[in-house]
Protein backbone atom coordinates (compact mmCIF):
# COMPACT_ATOMS: atom_id res chain seq x y z
CA UNK A 1 0.00 0.00 0.00
CA UNK A 2 1.40 3.50 -1.06
CA UNK A 3 3.80 4.62 2.03
CA UNK A 4 2.97 1.90 4.11
CA UNK A 5 3.39 -1.40 5.25
CA UNK A 6 0.29 -4.35 5.29
CA UNK A 7 0.81 -8.06 6.38
CA UNK A 8 -1.78 -10.57 6.98
CA UNK A 9 -1.49 -14.41 7.41
CA UNK A 10 -4.35 -14.74 4.27
CA UNK A 11 -4.88 -12.76 1.34
CA UNK A 12 -8.68 -12.45 2.15
CA UNK A 13 -7.68 -9.98 5.42
CA UNK A 14 -4.46 -8.51 3.96
CA UNK A 15 -6.95 -6.82 1.00
CA UNK A 16 -9.36 -5.62 3.82
CA UNK A 17 -6.24 -3.57 4.82
CA UNK A 18 -5.32 -2.26 1.43
CA UNK A 19 -7.41 0.03 -0.75
CA UNK A 20 -5.71 -0.60 -3.97
CA UNK A 21 -7.09 -2.45 -6.68
CA UNK A 22 -5.17 -5.98 -7.06
CA UNK A 23 -4.64 -7.29 -10.47
CA UNK A 24 -3.42 -10.71 -11.42
CA UNK A 25 0.09 -11.17 -11.88
CA UNK A 26 0.80 -12.88 -15.04
CA UNK A 27 4.33 -14.72 -14.38
CA UNK A 28 2.63 -16.15 -11.49
CA UNK A 29 -0.45 -17.13 -13.95
CA UNK A 30 2.43 -19.20 -15.70
CA UNK A 31 4.14 -20.55 -12.54
CA UNK A 32 0.56 -21.76 -11.51
CA UNK A 33 -0.11 -23.97 -15.01
CA UNK A 34 3.68 -24.73 -14.81
CA UNK A 35 3.38 -26.80 -11.17
CA UNK A 36 -0.22 -26.31 -9.69
CA UNK A 37 1.27 -23.67 -6.89
CA UNK A 38 2.81 -20.54 -6.62
CA UNK A 39 6.69 -20.14 -5.89
CA UNK A 40 7.74 -19.14 -2.78
CA UNK A 41 7.53 -15.28 -2.29
CA UNK A 42 4.61 -14.34 -4.76
CA UNK A 43 0.92 -14.37 -5.40
CA UNK A 44 -1.40 -14.65 -7.64
CA UNK A 45 -1.59 -10.65 -7.32
CA UNK A 46 1.20 -8.09 -8.65
CA UNK A 47 2.80 -6.36 -5.78
CA UNK A 48 1.49 -8.84 -3.54
CA UNK A 49 4.44 -10.77 -1.96
CA UNK A 50 4.38 -13.84 0.59
CA UNK A 51 7.69 -14.22 3.08
CA UNK A 52 9.60 -16.84 1.82
CA UNK A 53 9.75 -19.95 4.51
CA UNK A 54 12.65 -20.00 6.91
CA UNK A 55 12.86 -15.74 6.44
CA UNK A 56 11.69 -13.01 7.97
CA UNK A 57 10.98 -8.94 6.82
CA UNK A 58 11.70 -6.43 8.42
CA UNK A 59 10.41 -2.63 7.57
CA UNK A 60 11.21 0.53 8.33
CA UNK A 61 8.51 3.85 6.94
CA UNK A 62 9.92 5.13 3.82
CA UNK A 63 12.11 2.14 3.13
CA UNK A 64 11.51 -0.85 1.32
CA UNK A 65 11.23 -4.28 3.72
CA UNK A 66 14.36 -5.89 4.39
CA UNK A 67 14.18 -9.66 3.81
CA UNK A 68 16.96 -11.92 6.22
CA UNK A 69 17.19 -15.59 6.71
CA UNK A 70 16.94 -17.20 9.67
CA UNK A 71 17.01 -21.23 8.56
CA UNK A 72 18.87 -22.73 5.21
CA UNK A 73 18.83 -26.35 4.76
CA UNK A 74 22.37 -28.01 5.14
CA UNK A 75 22.98 -31.23 2.94
CA UNK A 76 25.30 -33.90 4.11
CA UNK A 77 28.41 -34.18 6.72
CA UNK A 78 27.37 -36.99 8.36
CA UNK A 79 30.18 -39.00 10.08
CA UNK A 80 28.23 -41.68 11.92
CA UNK A 81 27.60 -45.39 11.04
CA UNK A 82 24.21 -46.06 9.84
CA UNK A 83 23.47 -47.90 13.09
CA UNK A 84 24.09 -44.62 14.87
CA UNK A 85 22.09 -42.96 12.29
CA UNK A 86 19.22 -45.34 12.92
CA UNK A 87 19.50 -45.16 17.03
CA UNK A 88 19.52 -41.01 16.25
CA UNK A 89 16.30 -40.85 14.03
CA UNK A 90 14.64 -43.06 16.78
CA UNK A 91 15.71 -40.31 19.19
CA UNK A 92 14.85 -37.41 16.69
CA UNK A 93 11.12 -38.98 16.15
CA UNK A 94 10.36 -39.20 19.44
CA UNK A 95 11.27 -36.47 20.78
CA UNK A 96 9.58 -34.23 17.64
CA UNK A 97 6.39 -36.17 18.91
CA UNK A 98 6.81 -35.45 22.62
CA UNK A 99 7.05 -31.31 21.74
CA UNK A 100 3.87 -31.92 19.54
CA UNK A 101 1.87 -33.32 22.31
CA UNK A 102 2.51 -30.57 24.75
CA UNK A 103 -1.00 -28.91 24.60
CA UNK A 104 -3.54 -27.80 27.29
CA UNK A 105 -6.39 -29.46 25.04
CA UNK A 106 -6.70 -32.72 23.42
CA UNK A 107 -4.73 -34.04 20.47
CA UNK A 108 -5.28 -36.28 17.61
CA UNK A 109 -4.04 -37.41 14.59
CA UNK A 110 -4.73 -38.05 10.89
CA UNK A 111 -4.57 -41.33 10.06
CA UNK A 112 -4.80 -42.32 6.27
CA UNK A 113 -3.33 -45.94 6.08
CA UNK A 114 0.07 -44.90 4.67
CA UNK A 115 3.69 -45.54 6.39
CA UNK A 116 4.17 -41.56 7.46
CA UNK A 117 0.83 -41.30 10.22
CA UNK A 118 0.31 -44.86 11.24
CA UNK A 119 4.26 -44.45 12.08
CA UNK A 120 3.20 -41.97 13.99
CA UNK A 121 0.22 -43.44 15.34
CA UNK A 122 2.03 -46.23 16.55
CA UNK A 123 4.80 -44.37 18.41
CA UNK A 124 2.46 -42.18 19.91
CA UNK A 125 0.33 -45.34 21.36
CA UNK A 126 3.22 -48.23 21.62
CA UNK A 127 6.27 -46.49 22.92
CA UNK A 128 4.05 -43.11 24.62
CA UNK A 129 1.02 -44.96 25.43
CA UNK A 130 -1.14 -41.44 24.08
CA UNK A 131 -4.90 -43.36 23.93
CA UNK A 132 -5.95 -40.75 21.03
CA UNK A 133 -8.62 -39.87 18.70
CA UNK A 134 -7.82 -41.15 14.72
CA UNK A 135 -9.38 -39.60 11.62
CA UNK A 136 -9.58 -41.21 8.01
CA UNK A 137 -11.12 -39.96 4.85
CA UNK A 138 -12.43 -42.85 2.45
CA UNK A 139 -13.65 -42.40 -0.92
CA UNK A 140 -16.64 -44.52 -2.92
CA UNK A 141 -13.93 -45.67 -5.32
CA UNK A 142 -11.83 -48.26 -3.93
CA UNK A 143 -8.64 -47.08 -5.99
CA UNK A 144 -8.92 -44.33 -4.31
CA UNK A 145 -9.81 -45.26 -0.50
CA UNK A 146 -7.45 -46.56 1.86
CA UNK A 147 -9.96 -46.82 5.06
CA UNK A 148 -9.06 -50.90 5.45
CA UNK A 149 -5.54 -50.30 6.18
CA UNK A 150 -6.06 -47.24 8.60
CA UNK A 151 -8.81 -49.30 10.12
CA UNK A 152 -5.94 -52.06 10.55
CA UNK A 153 -4.12 -49.53 12.67
CA UNK A 154 -6.51 -48.07 14.06
CA UNK A 155 -7.54 -51.51 15.41
CA UNK A 156 -3.85 -52.15 16.60
CA UNK A 157 -3.08 -49.45 17.88
CA UNK A 158 -6.56 -49.40 20.00
CA UNK A 159 -7.11 -45.83 18.70
CA UNK A 160 -11.04 -43.95 18.95
CA UNK A 161 -10.58 -43.67 15.15
CA UNK A 162 -13.43 -42.47 12.94
CA UNK A 163 -14.12 -41.68 8.96
CA UNK A 164 -15.78 -40.27 6.80
CA UNK A 165 -16.83 -40.67 2.62
CA UNK A 166 -16.15 -38.26 0.34
CA UNK A 167 -18.73 -39.66 -2.08
CA UNK A 168 -18.51 -36.46 -4.55
CA UNK A 169 -16.95 -32.92 -5.51
CA UNK A 170 -18.91 -30.30 -3.70
CA UNK A 171 -18.58 -26.67 -5.62
CA UNK A 172 -19.53 -24.48 -2.49
CA UNK A 173 -17.14 -26.20 -0.08
CA UNK A 174 -14.35 -25.69 -3.28
CA UNK A 175 -15.55 -21.73 -3.11
CA UNK A 176 -15.46 -21.36 0.51
CA UNK A 177 -11.99 -22.91 0.59
CA UNK A 178 -10.84 -21.09 -2.80
CA UNK A 179 -11.97 -17.83 -2.19
CA UNK A 180 -11.81 -17.40 1.22
CA UNK A 181 -9.27 -19.31 2.46
CA UNK A 182 -6.49 -19.92 0.11
CA UNK A 183 -7.52 -16.80 -1.80
CA UNK A 184 -5.78 -17.52 -4.83
CA UNK A 185 -6.22 -20.51 -7.82
CA UNK A 186 -4.93 -24.14 -5.90
CA UNK A 187 -4.14 -27.02 -8.12
CA UNK A 188 -4.05 -29.45 -5.84
CA UNK A 189 -7.32 -31.43 -5.23
CA UNK A 190 -6.78 -32.94 -2.47
CA UNK A 191 -7.39 -29.83 -1.16
CA UNK A 192 -10.94 -31.24 -0.50
CA UNK A 193 -10.92 -34.52 1.28
CA UNK A 194 -7.93 -32.43 3.58
CA UNK A 195 -10.80 -29.99 4.46
CA UNK A 196 -13.14 -32.66 5.25
CA UNK A 197 -10.72 -34.75 7.63
CA UNK A 198 -10.10 -31.48 9.28
CA UNK A 199 -13.59 -30.78 9.74
CA UNK A 200 -13.70 -34.44 11.03
CA UNK A 201 -11.01 -33.96 13.34
CA UNK A 202 -12.40 -30.82 14.61
CA UNK A 203 -15.81 -32.34 15.56
CA UNK A 204 -13.53 -34.25 18.45
CA UNK A 205 -10.35 -32.56 19.02
CA UNK A 206 -8.55 -29.34 18.32
CA UNK A 207 -5.45 -30.10 17.69
CA UNK A 208 -3.51 -32.41 15.42
CA UNK A 209 -0.65 -34.05 14.19
CA UNK A 210 -0.10 -35.21 10.74
CA UNK A 211 2.27 -36.95 8.77
CA UNK A 212 3.63 -34.45 6.57
CA UNK A 213 7.43 -33.87 5.47
CA UNK A 214 8.25 -37.77 5.39
CA UNK A 215 8.28 -38.01 1.50
CA UNK A 216 10.72 -35.20 0.92
CA UNK A 217 12.76 -35.73 3.90
CA UNK A 218 13.16 -40.01 3.43
CA UNK A 219 12.85 -40.35 -0.31
CA UNK A 220 9.25 -41.53 -0.23
CA UNK A 221 7.66 -39.98 -3.58
CA UNK A 222 7.57 -42.57 -6.58
CA UNK A 223 8.83 -39.53 -8.83
CA UNK A 224 12.17 -39.98 -7.37
CA UNK A 225 11.96 -43.71 -8.09
CA UNK A 226 10.67 -42.22 -11.90
CA UNK A 227 13.55 -40.09 -11.95
CA UNK A 228 16.39 -43.22 -11.78
CA UNK A 229 14.09 -45.26 -14.13
CA UNK A 230 14.34 -42.08 -16.27
CA UNK A 231 17.80 -41.27 -16.34
CA UNK A 232 18.56 -45.24 -17.23
CA UNK A 233 15.29 -44.70 -20.18
CA UNK A 234 16.53 -41.84 -21.67
CA UNK A 235 20.48 -43.76 -22.29
CA UNK A 236 18.27 -45.85 -24.96
CA UNK A 237 18.40 -45.11 -28.13
CA UNK A 238 15.82 -42.87 -29.13
CA UNK A 239 14.44 -45.48 -32.07
CA UNK A 240 13.27 -47.73 -28.81
CA UNK A 241 12.22 -45.21 -27.02
CA UNK A 242 9.68 -44.09 -29.63
CA UNK A 243 8.73 -47.34 -30.06
CA UNK A 244 8.02 -48.22 -26.70
CA UNK A 245 6.14 -44.79 -26.28
CA UNK A 246 3.93 -45.82 -29.37
CA UNK A 247 3.06 -49.50 -27.74
CA UNK A 248 2.18 -47.70 -24.30
CA UNK A 249 0.09 -44.78 -25.85
CA UNK A 250 -1.43 -47.78 -28.09
CA UNK A 251 -3.17 -48.85 -25.36
CA UNK A 252 -6.04 -46.20 -23.22
CA UNK A 253 -5.03 -44.84 -20.38
CA UNK A 254 -6.87 -46.43 -17.53
CA UNK A 255 -9.00 -44.21 -15.79
CA UNK A 256 -8.13 -45.46 -12.18
CA UNK A 257 -5.49 -44.51 -9.56
CA UNK A 258 -1.83 -45.00 -10.73
CA UNK A 259 -1.07 -47.31 -7.64
CA UNK A 260 -4.01 -49.77 -8.93
CA UNK A 261 -2.25 -49.99 -12.98
CA UNK A 262 0.57 -50.58 -14.32
CA UNK A 263 -0.50 -49.22 -17.71
CA UNK A 264 -1.53 -45.65 -15.75
CA UNK A 265 2.46 -46.09 -14.52
CA UNK A 266 3.43 -46.19 -17.81
CA UNK A 267 1.56 -43.35 -19.28
CA UNK A 268 2.60 -41.35 -16.44
CA UNK A 269 6.36 -42.38 -17.05
CA UNK A 270 5.69 -41.11 -20.65
CA UNK A 271 4.29 -37.88 -19.58
CA UNK A 272 7.32 -37.52 -17.21
CA UNK A 273 9.69 -38.03 -19.69
CA UNK A 274 8.51 -35.40 -21.94
CA UNK A 275 8.40 -32.89 -19.23
CA UNK A 276 12.42 -34.18 -18.35
CA UNK A 277 13.16 -33.07 -21.68
CA UNK A 278 12.17 -29.77 -21.22
CA UNK A 279 13.52 -29.49 -17.78
CA UNK A 280 16.51 -27.19 -17.64
CA UNK A 281 16.38 -28.00 -14.20
CA UNK A 282 14.08 -29.29 -11.32
CA UNK A 283 12.55 -26.86 -9.45
CA UNK A 284 8.85 -28.58 -8.68
CA UNK A 285 6.83 -31.53 -9.87
CA UNK A 286 5.61 -30.10 -13.57
CA UNK A 287 2.22 -30.33 -14.10
CA UNK A 288 2.33 -30.37 -18.25
CA UNK A 289 5.13 -29.87 -20.58
CA UNK A 290 6.38 -26.90 -22.50
CA UNK A 291 4.47 -27.90 -25.82
CA UNK A 292 1.65 -27.98 -23.53
CA UNK A 293 2.05 -24.75 -22.08
CA UNK A 294 2.40 -23.09 -25.83
CA UNK A 295 -1.10 -24.58 -26.64
CA UNK A 296 -2.88 -24.38 -23.37
CA UNK A 297 -1.56 -20.11 -22.59
CA UNK A 298 0.35 -19.20 -26.01
CA UNK A 299 0.68 -15.65 -25.01
CA UNK A 300 2.81 -16.18 -21.09
CA UNK A 301 3.68 -19.57 -21.89
CA UNK A 302 7.21 -18.24 -21.62
CA UNK A 303 6.93 -16.20 -19.17
CA UNK A 304 7.27 -16.50 -14.78
CA UNK A 305 9.51 -15.85 -12.07
CA UNK A 306 12.90 -16.41 -11.18
CA UNK A 307 12.94 -19.53 -8.02
CA UNK A 308 14.84 -18.13 -4.74
CA UNK A 309 17.40 -19.09 -3.90
CA UNK A 310 18.25 -22.52 -2.72
CA UNK A 311 21.32 -24.76 -1.61
CA UNK A 312 24.56 -25.16 -3.36
CA UNK A 313 23.58 -28.22 -5.51
CA UNK A 314 26.68 -28.55 -7.71
CA UNK A 315 27.56 -31.82 -5.91
CA UNK A 316 24.21 -33.09 -5.03
CA UNK A 317 22.70 -36.02 -7.23
CA UNK A 318 19.48 -35.92 -8.82
CA UNK A 319 17.04 -37.54 -6.48
CA UNK A 320 18.92 -35.58 -3.68
CA UNK A 321 18.82 -32.48 -5.27
CA UNK A 322 14.79 -33.23 -5.72
CA UNK A 323 14.69 -33.64 -2.49
CA UNK A 324 16.07 -31.03 -1.09
CA UNK A 325 14.15 -28.64 -3.62
CA UNK A 326 10.26 -30.42 -3.04
CA UNK A 327 11.72 -29.43 1.03
CA UNK A 328 11.82 -26.00 0.54
CA UNK A 329 9.52 -25.24 -2.83
CA UNK A 330 6.82 -27.89 -3.30
CA UNK A 331 6.35 -28.92 0.89
CA UNK A 332 5.32 -24.88 1.67
CA UNK A 333 3.66 -23.86 -1.08
CA UNK A 334 1.49 -27.44 -2.22
CA UNK A 335 1.29 -29.62 1.00
CA UNK A 336 1.84 -27.27 4.16
CA UNK A 337 -0.34 -24.58 2.22
CA UNK A 338 -3.17 -27.24 1.67
CA UNK A 339 -3.50 -28.35 5.05
CA UNK A 340 -2.98 -24.81 6.65
CA UNK A 341 -5.56 -23.41 4.74
CA UNK A 342 -7.79 -26.39 4.97
CA UNK A 343 -7.49 -27.07 9.08
CA UNK A 344 -7.66 -23.38 9.77
CA UNK A 345 -10.71 -23.36 7.81
CA UNK A 346 -12.59 -25.46 10.48
CA UNK A 347 -10.08 -24.02 13.78
CA UNK A 348 -8.33 -27.13 13.84
CA UNK A 349 -4.18 -26.71 14.53
CA UNK A 350 -2.12 -29.50 13.08
CA UNK A 351 1.42 -30.03 13.78
CA UNK A 352 4.04 -32.22 12.12
CA UNK A 353 6.32 -33.76 13.81
CA UNK A 354 8.89 -34.90 10.95
CA UNK A 355 9.16 -31.67 10.24
CA UNK A 356 11.03 -30.87 13.69
CA UNK A 357 14.78 -28.69 12.03
CA UNK A 358 16.27 -31.12 14.17
CA UNK A 359 14.99 -34.22 12.43
CA UNK A 360 14.94 -32.58 9.15
CA UNK A 361 18.67 -31.71 9.10
CA UNK A 362 19.73 -35.38 10.41
CA UNK A 363 17.54 -36.53 7.37
CA UNK A 364 19.68 -34.28 4.73
CA UNK A 365 22.82 -35.02 6.36
CA UNK A 366 22.63 -38.75 5.37
CA UNK A 367 23.82 -40.05 2.78
CA UNK A 368 21.10 -40.37 -0.11
CA UNK A 369 22.02 -44.45 -0.91
CA UNK A 370 20.37 -44.78 2.91
CA UNK A 371 17.27 -43.61 2.11
CA UNK A 372 17.02 -45.11 -0.67
CA UNK A 373 18.35 -48.29 -3.37
CA UNK A 374 17.20 -48.24 -6.37
CA UNK A 375 13.57 -48.48 -6.95
CA UNK A 376 12.98 -48.27 -3.01
CA UNK A 377 12.61 -45.52 -0.93
CA UNK A 378 12.43 -44.77 2.74
CA UNK A 379 14.74 -47.27 3.67
CA UNK A 380 16.64 -45.54 7.03
CA UNK A 381 12.91 -44.84 8.39
CA UNK A 382 11.85 -48.59 7.63
CA UNK A 383 14.98 -49.88 8.77
CA UNK A 384 14.83 -47.52 12.25
CA UNK A 385 11.23 -48.46 12.71
CA UNK A 386 10.59 -51.79 11.29
CA UNK A 387 8.99 -53.75 14.31
CA UNK A 388 6.39 -50.62 14.96
CA UNK A 389 4.17 -51.47 11.71
CA UNK A 390 3.26 -54.24 9.91
CA UNK A 391 4.65 -55.57 6.71
CA UNK A 392 1.63 -55.08 5.21
CA UNK A 393 2.25 -51.44 5.57
CA UNK A 394 5.47 -50.88 4.69
CA UNK A 395 5.47 -52.82 1.90
CA UNK A 396 2.63 -51.19 0.09
CA UNK A 397 2.24 -49.05 -2.81
CA UNK A 398 2.34 -45.77 -2.27
CA UNK A 399 -1.09 -44.13 -3.02
CA UNK A 400 -0.94 -40.47 -1.63
CA UNK A 401 -4.54 -38.63 -0.78
CA UNK A 402 -5.62 -38.96 -4.46
CA UNK A 403 -9.06 -37.67 -5.52
CA UNK A 404 -11.35 -39.55 -8.36
CA UNK A 405 -10.63 -36.50 -10.44
CA UNK A 406 -11.18 -38.48 -13.59
CA UNK A 407 -14.79 -39.39 -12.69
CA UNK A 408 -15.87 -36.31 -12.10
CA UNK A 409 -14.50 -34.41 -15.29
CA UNK A 410 -16.87 -37.61 -16.81
CA UNK A 411 -19.83 -35.88 -15.25
CA UNK A 412 -21.04 -32.60 -14.03
CA UNK A 413 -17.67 -31.22 -13.44
CA UNK A 414 -16.85 -31.07 -17.36
CA UNK A 415 -20.04 -29.81 -18.07
CA UNK A 416 -19.28 -26.71 -15.78
CA UNK A 417 -15.80 -26.24 -17.14
CA UNK A 418 -17.28 -26.25 -20.39
CA UNK A 419 -19.66 -23.33 -19.60
CA UNK A 420 -16.95 -21.63 -18.00
CA UNK A 421 -14.91 -21.66 -21.02
CA UNK A 422 -16.98 -19.54 -22.61
CA UNK A 423 -16.46 -16.61 -20.64
CA UNK A 424 -13.48 -15.79 -22.40
CA UNK A 425 -11.69 -12.67 -20.12
CA UNK A 426 -8.28 -15.27 -19.33
CA UNK A 427 -5.63 -16.09 -21.00
CA UNK A 428 -6.73 -19.43 -21.69
CA UNK A 429 -7.19 -20.75 -24.78
CA UNK A 430 -10.20 -22.76 -24.82
CA UNK A 431 -9.65 -24.83 -27.95
CA UNK A 432 -7.15 -26.51 -26.67
CA UNK A 433 -8.99 -27.49 -23.31
CA UNK A 434 -12.32 -28.44 -25.48
CA UNK A 435 -9.41 -30.94 -27.03
CA UNK A 436 -8.23 -31.91 -23.58
CA UNK A 437 -12.30 -32.66 -22.38
CA UNK A 438 -13.25 -34.48 -25.17
CA UNK A 439 -9.74 -36.68 -24.87
CA UNK A 440 -10.58 -36.84 -21.38
CA UNK A 441 -14.33 -38.27 -21.91
CA UNK A 442 -13.68 -40.29 -24.36
CA UNK A 443 -11.20 -42.31 -22.28
CA UNK A 444 -8.59 -41.81 -24.52
CA UNK A 445 -5.99 -40.35 -22.24
CA UNK A 446 -6.39 -39.34 -18.23
CA UNK A 447 -5.98 -35.17 -18.36
CA UNK A 448 -7.89 -34.46 -15.15
CA UNK A 449 -5.31 -33.26 -12.90
CA UNK A 450 -4.61 -30.26 -15.44
CA UNK A 451 -8.28 -29.82 -16.15
CA UNK A 452 -8.74 -29.13 -12.77
CA UNK A 453 -5.77 -27.31 -12.87
CA UNK A 454 -8.09 -24.88 -15.24
CA UNK A 455 -11.41 -25.62 -13.76
CA UNK A 456 -10.13 -23.83 -10.29
CA UNK A 457 -8.61 -20.80 -12.03
CA UNK A 458 -11.46 -20.24 -14.50
CA UNK A 459 -13.63 -20.21 -10.96
CA UNK A 460 -10.67 -17.61 -9.59
CA UNK A 461 -10.98 -15.62 -12.59
CA UNK A 462 -14.56 -15.06 -13.04
CA UNK A 463 -15.98 -15.07 -9.33
CA UNK A 464 -13.15 -14.14 -7.09
CA UNK A 465 -14.14 -10.78 -4.95
CA UNK A 466 -10.53 -10.14 -4.43
CA UNK A 467 -9.23 -9.78 -8.32
CA UNK A 468 -9.68 -6.41 -10.12
CA UNK A 469 -10.63 -7.75 -13.70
Amino acid sequence: MPGGLACASELNALNELDDQPWYEDENSTADFFRYGFYLPGTTAYRDIKEVLPGHYNTWTPGEMAKTDQYWSLSIGGFDGTKENAQKLLQEKLHTAIERRMVSDVEVGAFLSGGVDSSLLVSILTRDQKAKIKTFTIGFESSSYDERIYAQKIANSCQTDHYERILSEWDIESLKTLIFKHVGQPFADASLLPTSLVSELAAEHVKVALSGDGADELFSGYQRYQARVLMLWFTRLPKGIRKNIATVIRSIPEPMVHHSRSLIKKAHLFLDAETRFENELQYMAPLMLSNEDAIKLIPDIATLGHKPPILPDETSLDDVTEMMAKDTLIYLPQDILLKVDRSSMAHSLETRAPFLDSELIQLAFSLPRSWHRRKFSGKRMLRSAFTEFLPKEIWDRRKQGFGVPLNQWFQQDLGEDLKSMLLKKDSVINTKFVNELLLEHRKKIRDRSMLLWAIYVYLLWKTQSKLLKN
